[in-house]
């Protein structure tokens, strides 16, 4: 007889995961800071990464979920479609703030990132974008990414 493995022990990277976004969370909500640190372009370019992970994810899940649980799969692709959004809405904040100057240091540097294989950091959230847009588009239709009201109308 094999042993079961405990529930705590099932998914040990997804926990992980999870207990950094929490960590991370508290740390914004330090009660001894005077004013929160603003959100910069690398926050959000590490968070859409974060997000990106997850889509993937639940990509796969609602794929091996389907056909033994039909009802089950679609909750899953419809997670799938609403973290795309959040993932849409990251991308546009990112590009809407400003560049650090970090950006301007790498001109005065030697450095070339440009040159590197994945392209110059800035685009890489870009990148990965695109990629996870490609699955979006393949597997959803416009419709299922409208957002949905779940208000009661009076």
């Amino acid at each position: 007889m094999t042993s079961r493995t405990r529930p705590q022990d099932a998914h040990p990277y997804l926990r992980a995961a999870s207990a950094g976004v929490r960590h991370h969370t508290r740390a914004l909500a330090r009660p001894d800071a005077t004013s929160p640190t603003p959100v910069d372009r690398l926050h959000l370019d590490v968070l859409h990464a974060h997000l990106t992970a997850l889509h993937q994810l639940l990509d796969r899940l609602a794929e091996t979920t389907r056909p033994p649980h039909p009802a089950a799969g679609r909750h899953l692709a419809t997670a799938h479609a609403r973290v795309w959004q959040a993932t849409a809405e990251i991308h546009s904040a990112f590009h809407l703030l400003p560049s650090t100057a970090a950006a301007e240091d790498a001109e005065a540097s030697a450095c070339h990132p440009e040159r590197l294989p994945e392209g110059p950091p800035v685009l890489t959230i870009c990148q990965r974008h695109l990629a996870a847009g490609h699955i979006i588009r393949r597997k959803t239709t416009p419709t299922d990414l409208r957002t949905h009201t779940t208000a009661c109308v009076r």
